[in-house]
């Protein structure tokens, strides 16, 4: 153990409790850590730095045990005072890198995800699709179904596909396909979706009288498909994980499972993920929604090589977990799903 002032010493405590803690889910006692951690100090010094501990409101002592249990703020200090996420092995990088390499698509992308993140923690894992407000378009086909009815297929950058049917009402030849192809496109694409739709708006004035009620119907159903995108989807994985260790959410497991089908909580709890290099961890009485109190929730944001974040991504469980391992996770997931849809 370092030789340096009584705080660190005592941060040591603080981590080989930590360690124990989240290892055997028992409340720990002065003798096991002596016994089973370098601390380089005797038990009456280990002792005393657990007084100081619970008084400071690092650790507490449930009425059942002679042992002491991490507080929310003993987690914290914890978390804050990790040096660095360690590194996942080359093996666990490479088995991340088969498995989402795999992937077809966007939604593909994402549930492998979700599943991968539930799998390496042990936890429920959220991904949030690419938000609206940061999607642009990266192509627009039009495509003749029968002679007066389109099919309209919306392509973000992102890797979301929306459709829509157009009945025109009259019959469209193939070179006026063609022509709505071109000035949709030519209008359209690298255009974030609301820029977009605002110009969808101007196009029917724009076009050739001959081509105006088709341009109308045309732009009318494109406003709403680009309007009307689902804006906040999730996925979640691994919900069953949190009934393993029921003891971790004493009277309040029912009402975390009922939070996490709320899109908005979940929502709320990935709204610090804006940033692609920062992880952040909220200890429980650090959520907003007083149903997740019992929890933490290691989160980050995933995105484009040019650090555009398009959503966030995160682990959810008791606040007794592996943090260094959780955080470790949810970065590398993060970081394989921005470099996906980067294209690389």
């Amino acid at each position: 153990m370092n030789t340096g002032s009584p705080e660190d010493r005592r941060f040591e405590v603080l981590r080989a409790i930590v360690a124990d803690y989240v290892n055997t889910q028992e409340p720990v006692g002065s003798k096991a850590l002596v016994d089973r951690h370098n601390l380089g100090v005797s038990s009456a010094t280990v002792r005393n730095d657990m007084a100081v501990l619970e008084e400071d409101g690092y650790i507490t002592q449930p009425h059942t045990s002679a042992g002491r249990v991490p507080t929310d703020k003993g987690y914290r200090v914890f978390v804050d005072r990790l040096s660095e996420v360690k590194p996942l092995s080359t093996a666990e990088r490479r088995a991340i890198q088969a498995f989402l390499d795999g992937a077809m698509d966007l939604d593909d992308v994402l549930r492998r995800s979700v599943r991968l993140l539930a799998q390496l923690t042990r936890q429920v894992a959220v991904v949030q699709y690419p938000t609206l407000t940061r999607s642009s378009v990266r192509h627009i086909e039009v495509v003749p179904i029968t002679a007066a009815r389109l099919m309209l297929v919306t392509i973000t950058d992102t890797g979301r596909v929306e459709q829509r049917m157009v009945d025109l009402g009259d019959v469209i030849s193939p070179d006026d396909v063609a022509r709505v192809r071109s000035v949709l496109n030519s209008t359209l694409v690298g255009r974030r979706l609301a820029d977009a739709s605002a110009r969808v708006a101007e196009l029917p004035e724009a076009a050739p009288t001959e081509l105006r009620d088709i341009m109308i119907r045309v732009c009318t159903a494109l406003i709403e498909s680009l309007v009307e995108f689902p804006e906040e989807r999730l996925l979640l994985g691994g919900t069953a994980n949190l009934t393993r260790n029921v003891a971790d959410f004493p009277n309040s497991l029912r009402n975390v499972l009922e939070a996490l089908e709320e899109q908005v909580v979940v929502l709320k709890l990935l709204q610090a993920a804006h940033d692609q290099s920062t992880i952040t961890v909220r200890i429980g009485e650090e959520n907003e929604a007083e149903e997740m109190r019992s929890t933490s929730v290691v989160s980050i944001g995933y995105g484009s090589s040019a650090g555009t974040v398009l959503g966030g991504m995160g682990v959810v469980g008791p606040t007794r977990m592996d943090y260094p391992g959780t955080m470790a996770a949810v970065r590398a997931v993060a970081a394989y799903v921005g470099d996906i849809l980067a294209g690389r």
